[in-house]
């Protein structure tokens, strides 16, 4: 796994299953979610991430099975209907990978039983084993997220003496947690978790020094859509006007070796990556 995302940029669309999504693009129509999903896979979408849970703090958390019962008819149709279409190019991973955006091991297991998710996109930032363990048993990759404290619990007021001494405090110690359950580095993926339990200066200077993320030799995943940060500099309160802030983001990951971009608007995303690329010349393409 960890050679397929570093061999080439790669996208991840998020598709939301539930009504209450920060950027408004939410439904709790799966069918409409599976279109979503497929509009993506034909813009360049390397992988989909799915979840039914918002992480806006100001909503009330849904119950476990009413997650699950959101997220299955999904799972069901997704790689059956991948099965019909064609990659938009060479460049693209082909079959996508399915990613479920979630942190309560109730919802791990049973997505990971279907045996149709490849990633769990981990928000609770490992809060324990758990996670780790289930993604070793079911030999799925795992998505750490750096924040502080429970999902859906605000943390608006956190503040840290040195943000990168938390990130890599915290790298290090759930790299230790996951490395001693036996989940090897092929199958753990790293997010600096932009907006998450962080103001608008930490932010900033997590993309300034981005490069400190490379130390540790592993794909490195970076939230760059429309972000709260992107608001603030922009002074743009509407998510989906955000976009042009989000190119600008990618950018800088690309400088700095980032090697997955979770994203809204993924046509044109893959576009600015593949037109970087041949701005370059010559790029790694997948094996």
């Amino acid at each position: 796994m960890k050679q397929l995302l570093q061999a080439f940029p790669r996208v991840m669309g998020i598709v939301n299953i539930n009504d209450d999504s920060f950027s408004g693009d939410g439904t709790l129509d799966s069918e409409k979610a599976l279109r979503q999903a497929l509009q993506m896979v034909r813009d360049g979408a390397d992988i989909i991430d799915v979840g039914a849970e918002s992480a806006r703090t100001n909503r009330k958390a849904i119950s476990e099975d009413e997650e699950i019962a959101r997220l299955m008819p999904f799972l069901d149709a997704f790689a059956p209907a991948c099965e019909e279409m064609a990659p938009r190019d060479e460049l693209q991973i082909w079959p996508p990978l399915l990613s479920v955006n979630t942190w309560r091991p109730k919802i791990v297991e049973a997505v990971l039983k279907t045996g149709k998710v490849q990633i769990i996109n981990d928000i609770g930032g490992l809060v324990d084993d758990t996670n780790a363990r289930l993604c070793y048993e079911f030999d799925a990759s795992l998505l750490i997220m750096h924040t502080v404290g429970l999902p859906k619990v605000p943390h608006t007021m956190q503040q840290y003496r040195d943000v990168w001494l938390s990130l890599e405090e915290f790298f290090e110690d759930r790299l230790e947690r996951a490395r001693r359950i036996g989940l090897s580095d092929d199958r753990i993926i790293l997010d600096p978790g932009i907006d998450f339990a962080k103001q608008k200066e930490d932010n900033l200077a997590i993309y300034r020094d981005l490069e400190r993320l490379t130390q540790y030799e592993l794909p490195v995943l970076l939230p760059i859509s429309r972000k709260t940060v992107i608001g603030d500099v922009l002074e743009i309160d509407e998510p989906a006007r955000r976009d042009a802030g989000t190119i600008a983001c990618l950018v800088r990951g690309l400088v700095a070796h980032a090697d997955i971009f979770r994203v809204h608007n993924v046509r044109a995303i893959a576009d600015s990556v593949r037109v970087i690329a041949a701005i370059q010349g010559g790029v790694a393409l997948p094996q």
